[in-house]
């Protein structure tokens, strides 16, 4: 524990808790604190509350006292002990609250009697079961003239410790390392201070970020949060998790978030269309949206996985005016990304072939559109100049798998893999021992990343940067 402190100080960490229940045997309390690089709390939680804490009430209480005595800075006391300990010398009392099922319908009423404790700072930490927990607990934040730190566990709850400094919490809580999370939910101090700069976020911060459900495997907020920092732009991109029944809830909600723009994915692509009242053409003809523009009252909807991989196809085509016209195409998958795909393949004169692994629902996407459909054991048989594999065959962890014969490519066509993690899938090392051209899934990812950024900020996004970052990113799955 002394090791791990003097880490986080030299990392930058300001404030260090000291989670004594996780000390086994005897805990030293001058050999811990003496000559401490850091102001400390110090916190000794009982099981009941989600420690670790085995010995008895009142040894724990002594031991709390003995902090108290060598002058810790704060000291972390649950409401039922919390008169039983009294103020001594310039310790600061946190006084503490966790509800380990839910977020109390009555949190304003919890947070006033913890007030009367004695307090000088409240913290309240409930579970969230729904997006709107998260403005509760940040309303909470704001509103209250003791300072209070509040935060809902869980992945749904991650963006209340984000966004905690914006709605005026003193400081918000990591973990010393992402494999060693003491409560659900909960970021590192590295996640906290590389990828959302916790330490740049104000009252002044635009919020930006992803719903999805689930949405801890998004890249997204790596990338938008680098490029924010590269222009010097006061934003962070945060990860939503949005199930499916909230979305509504969660959009009404965005506004007092402070959100500016969202990133749209698997499974809301097309439900969110009916809660926005703008859209650009490309939505309505593929009838799907990946980017929402707040303006003012408006939520404009926008598709930039279409614009995204129609710039990465015609490129590899070599450019000039329609160099996909007359071109043949076989799409393999029918889902989010196929539909945008075969909607742009289509605007621009190309004969698509669908093979879906549901055929039903690749006849629906081919008549949509205007294409052609055949079943998924007869893919080999089409003819085409395009390849594109819309499936997540080959994606981390199954590397191994590929969703086309190797020997059935050649060298004049061009394959097209939308999956990007790994960015060199086999399908791609197949395509590239054909002498085939060949697009990653990770090009039109950043495109289409670049495209969003653009459309959030109004600048040009930095690609070099998000593109860096993104490699970074994947590395740790090619391993």
């Amino acid at each position: 524990m002394i090791a791990e402190h003097k880490h986080l100080v030299q990392q930058g960490a300001e404030l260090v808790e000291l989670r004594l229940d996780y000390i086994n045997g005897d805990v030293n309390l001058k050999r811990l604190l003496v000559d401490r690089p850091s102001p400390v709390i110090v916190t000794c939680r009982r099981q009941q509350d989600g420690g670790k804490y085995k010995g008895s009430e009142e040894e724990r209480k002594m031991l709390l006292r003995s902090a108290i005595a060598e002058g810790v800075e704060y000291i972390d006391l649950e409401e039922d002990i919390a008169s039983e300990i009294p103020r001594f010398g310039k310790t600061r009392r946190i006084i503490s609250l966790h509800d380990f099922r839910k977020t109390p319908s009555d949190l304003d009423a919890v947070h006033k009697r913890l007030c009367e404790f004695d307090a000088d700072i409240v913290k309240l930490a409930t579970i969230a079961n729904r997006p709107h927990d998260n403005l509760r607990m940040l309303r909470l934040i704001h509103d209250s003239k003791l300072p209070t730190v509040g935060m809902c566990m869980g992945d749904i709850g991650t963006p209340s410790r984000i966004l905690a400094g914006k709605f005026g919490a003193p400081f918000t809580y990591a973990t010393f390392h992402h494999e060693r999370t003491l409560a659900p939910g909960q970021l590192s101090f590295r996640q906290m201070t590389d990828i959302y700069h916790y330490d740049r976020i104000n009252k002044e911060t635009d919020v930006f970020g992803v719903i999805a459900d689930p949405v801890g495997h998004s890249l997204s907020p790596q990338i938008h949060n680098a490029a924010f920092v590269e222009q010097n732009i006061n934003a962070v991109y945060i990860p939503f998790r949005v199930p499916k029944e909230y979305v509504q809830e969660f959009i009404e909600d965005s506004y007092e978030l402070g959100v500016k723009g969202l990133s749209v994915t698997i499974p809301h692509k097309e439900t969110v269309l009916r809660w926005l009242n703008k859209v650009d053409g490309s939505v309505r003809g593929i009838g799907a949206t990946n980017t929402i523009v707040y303006n003012g009252d408006d939520r404009i909807g926008y598709n930039t996985d279409y614009r995204a991989a129609m710039a990465s196809l015609e490129k590899a085509f070599g450019g000039g005016e329609s160099p996909l016209k007359g071109k043949r195409a076989l799409v393999l998958g029918s889902g989010g990304v196929a539909k945008a795909i075969v909607y742009g393949l289509r605007r621009r004169g190309v004969e698509v072939v669908i093979a879906g692994r549901t055929i039903s629902r690749a006849r629906f996407l081919a008549d949509t559109f205007g294409a052609k459909a055949v079943d998924w054991k007869v893919r080999h048989s089409v003819e085409f100049d395009i390849l594109t594999n819309c499936t997540p065959i080959g994606m981390h962890p199954n590397v191994d798998e590929a969703p086309f014969d190797k020997h059935r490519l050649k060298p004049a066509m061009v394959v097209f893999d939308t999956v990007y993690n790994p960015e060199n899938t086999l399908l791609l090392k197949h395509a590239k021992s054909q002498s085939c051209r060949t697009i990653t899934g990770a090009t039109m990812f950043i495109r289409q990343a670049a495209l969003q950024y653009k459309l959030f900020t109004g600048k040009e996004a930095p690609v070099k940067v998000m593109g860096e970052v993104f490699k970074r990113a994947i590395l740790p799955a090619k391993l």
